[in-house]
């Protein structure tokens, strides 16, 4: 999976303003729960962390992205890249955010959200949310092209089947003035509400709240922000 060439072109993308309002919403679910000591599972270049730690809170990332987690040590963030299934210490909430669980196919879902459920403390919580149809077909999908002084990305994602493939290609300028040429694609799987909901039940959690969330439009939810407790 395209993961670590995601990582090189996701600063161009513009989702700034994106990525803090979702953060701050996970923030203040977190603040109500009086929540400390996180794991952030897919924590990326480790965003969420630092504003998680800049409230002191502390928390530990993981990642399956090398790339990805060598961007969190460089801000001295503690995060490793290893799967959650190899995760020996438990913590009083995990947090997944932006699409982490439409990166995981149906056929593991369930495996991740049982190991999920065993890092938690007892009466820990799992914070995360997931796109919505709408937020397929009418968001994600589409072309993108960013032209950079030394960079030239293109993006195309179809959504099909209840997937969406993204393929990207890099361009990056040498100092030669020639180009290096990388591509790639990553995938991610739509998982319908009641399907969801059925199946966190059944790994042992509470689902004490679904909030429609509208992050890219003001028409239809785009996300679905999942609040649930160990039980």
């Amino acid at each position: 999976m395209g993961l670590d060439l995601y990582s090189k072109i996701e600063a161009y993308l513009e989702l700034e303003e994106e990525v803090k309002e979702l953060h701050s919403a996970f923030l203040g679910l977190i603040f109500e729960k009086n929540l400390n000591d996180i794991i952030d599972i897919g924590c990326g270049q480790g965003a969420f962390m630092m504003h998680l730690l800049a409230n002191g809170i502390e928390v530990y990332g993981i990642d399956l992205s090398v790339e990805q987690i060598k961007v969190c040590q460089s801000f001295n963030l503690r995060a490793d890249a290893i799967d959650v299934k190899d995760v020996e210490d438990t913590f009083a909430c995990a947090t997944a955010i932006f699409d982490v669980l439409n990166y995981i196919p149906k056929t593991s879902l369930e495996d991740f959200l049982k190991n999920t459920h065993k890092i938690l403390n007892p009466d820990g919580y799992f914070i995360f949310d997931v796109n919505t149809l709408f937020g397929f077909e009418e968001i994600a999908q589409g072309s993108l092209n960013i032209n950079q002084k030394d960079k030239f990305i293109a993006i195309d994602a179809i959504f099909e089947n209840n997937e969406l493939k993204t393929d990207m290609t890099l361009f990056s300028k040498t100092k030669n003035n020639t180009y290096t040429k990388e591509q790639d694609s990553i995938i991610q799987y739509y998982h319908a509400l009641d399907y969801l909901k059925n199946l966190i039940s059944s790994c042992g959690f509470k689902i004490e709240q679904v909030i429609n969330f509208n992050l890219h439009s003001d028409e239809d939810a785009d996300k679905y922000i999942f609040i649930c407790k160990k039980i």
